[in-house]
C-alpha cells in the first residue's frame, strides 16, 4: 500500500490531500454535467446528453416514488440526483489512473512535514518503496462516507421532527415503550451501515486494483475486467445509498394515514 499525504493542523483537523483533490474534481464533474445537460434545451431535437439526463431524472424520480407517496417524492428529486451523481462519480475516480510518486527522502508541503525520513527508513527496512499516492476515489475514505451518512442522519431526523413530529416521536416507543433503547440503537446504526457499506466496497475495489497492478503485464487483462466490474459496483453502491436515504426520509416523514 502507498502512503497518503496528510496535512496536520494545530486545531486537530487532518486533511488527506488525495481525498481533498478528488472531492473537488467530483464536484466539478457533477457541476459540469448538470450545466451541459441544461444547455440549449430542445423539445424537438434534444441532444444525447439531454436525453441521458432526462432518463437519469426519471429514474431517480421513480426510485424516490417507490419509497414514499408521489406528492412528497417531487420534493426530494434534487437531493436524489445530487447524491447519486456525486457518489457515482466519486466511486469511479480511482479507476482510470493513479498518481504515485517515489521518494528517497522526506519532504514538506505547505510548510508541513508530509513524509519523514524516519518513515522512509522504516519502509526500506521492510523491503518497501516510499511511495506517496496523490489520487484515489473520495468514497474510498471513511471520513467522506461518514460525512455523507451523518448528513443523511441529521437531515432525516430534522425532517421527521419538523414535518411529522407526533408520529416520528411515537415510533421510538413502538410496539411497546420498553423498546425505546432498541429503537434508538436502530436509528444510530443507520448512518453507521450507510458509511461502512459504501466505504468497504470502494476501498476493497481499489486495494484489489493496486494488487493487480503489481502483477505488471500479466495483470493487464485482469485489470481491464475488474475495472469494468468496478463501474457496475460503483453504480450499485450509488443507487443503494440514494434509495436507502429516501427510505429513511420516508420512514421519518410519512405515517400510515398518508398512504
Amino acid at each position: 500500500m502507498h502512503e497518503f499525504p496528510v496535512l496536520h493542523f494545530e486545531n486537530g483537523i487532518d486533511i488527506d490531500i488525495s481525498t481533498f483533490l478528488a472531492i473537488i474534481v467530483s464536484c466539478v464533474v457533477v457541476l459540469v454535467l448538470a450545466l451541459l445537460s441544461v444547455r440549449n434545451l430542445s423539445v424537438d431535437k434534444p441532444s444525447k446528453l439531454q436525453n441521458f439526463m432526462e432518463w437519469v431524472v426519471e429514474f431517480v424520480h421513480n426510485t424516490i416514488a417507490s419509497t414514499m407517496p408521489l406528492s412528497k417524492a417531487k420534493s426530494y428529486i434534487s437531493l436524489g440526483l445530487t447524491l447519486i451523481m456525486f457518489i457515482f462519480v466519486s466511486n469511479l475516480l480511482g479507476l482510470p489512473f493513479g498518481i504515485v510518486t517515489d521518494h528517497t527522502q522526506g519532504f514538506t508541503l505547505f510548510g508541513q512535514q508530509v513524509l519523514t525520513d524516519t518513515r522512509i527508513h522504516e519502509l526500506e527496512e521492510a523491503g518497501k518503496h516510499a511511495s506517496v499516492a496523490w489520487w484515489k476515489s473520495p468514497t474510498a475514505d471513511l471520513s467522506v462516507t461518514s460525512a455523507l451518512a451523518l448528513m443523511v442522519f441529521v437531515m432525516t431526523n430534522t425532517l421527521g421532527l419538523t414535518q411529522n413530529t407526533k408520529h416520528y416521536l411515537k415510533h421510538y416507543f413502538e410496539p411497546f415503550w420498553f423498546f425505546l433503547p432498541l429503537n434508538i440503537i436502530k436509528e444510530l446504526s443507520k448512518p453507521l451501515t450507510l458509511a461502512l457499506r459504501l466505504f468497504a466496497n470502494i476501498f476493497a475495489g481499489e486495494v484489489l486494483i493496486s494488487t493487480i497492478m503489481m502483477l505488471g503485464v500479466v495483470g493487464i487483462p485482469l485489470l481491464a475486467v475488474w475495472q469494468g466490474f468496478s463501474i457496475f459496483v460503483g453504480a450499485i453502491q450509488a443507487f443503494l445509498f440514494t434509495i436507502l436515504t429516501m427510505v429513511y426520509i420516508s420512514q421519518a416523514t410519512v405515517h400510515h394515514e398518508d398512504h
